[in-house]
């Protein structure tokens, strides 16, 4: 049985929440939460559940020096104490399908036969994107979905994060040979806890109001 989180605690972490810019280097998250980190990247939801997309979780600290140069020299690469780089698929075909909704019946114990009517769906839906060259655009938009879920999912266990599209996408290509495996790089995230040098922690929080973003019609 699940315990709902309450509306009170939720609000306060969302509000306790900030891209952090100074980590400190020497407070590490435990294994048992960044189990939990990495369970909200499983979790994480994408069209068809076709989670297109890979996590890279970076630990050796000279890879992580050389990001670093290619990241706008950010510190964060290298002080905190885990970093992410999420990566999408730039190509998406229809065996990939087949593979997935496979797994889908493997998981769920049923025939795959009966299956038939989704992998119509999906089939004709990818095809549709590899038509308009737009598979990449979209396997980015899902990867944001996942970059969400673990900004969430750490600011409830109140673990600090700081999401950086400053990066250079070619260079981390290349690092981590992605485009060889049909991926590249857009985004990377870095998780950690605060330093007290890090003063936009004790900043207010700037937001729009809900009138101002918010429509209820």
């Amino acid at each position: 049985m699940t315990t709902k989180v309450t509306n009170e605690h939720l609000e306060q972490q969302l509000a306790w929440r900030y891209a952090t810019k100074c980590f400190d280097p020497a407070k590490k998250i435990s294994a048992r939460d960044w189990a939990s980190l990495e369970a909200s990247l499983l979790l994480a939801p994408s069209s068809f559940g076709l989670q297109p997309w890979r996590f890279i979780t970076i630990s050796d600290p000279a890879l992580r020096a050389k990001l670093r140069a290619h990241s706008w020299n950010q510190s964060q690469v290298v002080d905190a104490s885990h970093y992410v780089v999420f990566a999408a698929r730039t190509t998406f075909d229809l065996s990939l399908v087949d593979e997935a909704l496979q797994h889908t019946a493997e998981v769920r114990e049923v025939a795959l036969s009966t299956l038939e009517g989704g992998r119509s769906t999906i089939s004709n839906f990818i095809t549709a994107l590899n038509d308009r060259n737009a598979i990449e655009p979209w396997c980015t938009h899902q990867l944001y979905l996942a970059l969400g879920m673990l900004l969430t999912s750490a600011a409830l266990l109140q673990i600090d994060a700081c999401p950086l599209e400053g990066i250079d996408p070619n260079f981390y290509n290349e690092i981590l040979d992605l485009p060889r495996r049909g991926f590249s790089a857009k985004v990377a995230c870095a998780l950690g806890y605060r330093s007290d040098r890090d003063l936009g922690a004790t900043l207010k929080k700037v937001r729009r109001s809900a009138q101002d973003i918010i429509e209820r019609r």
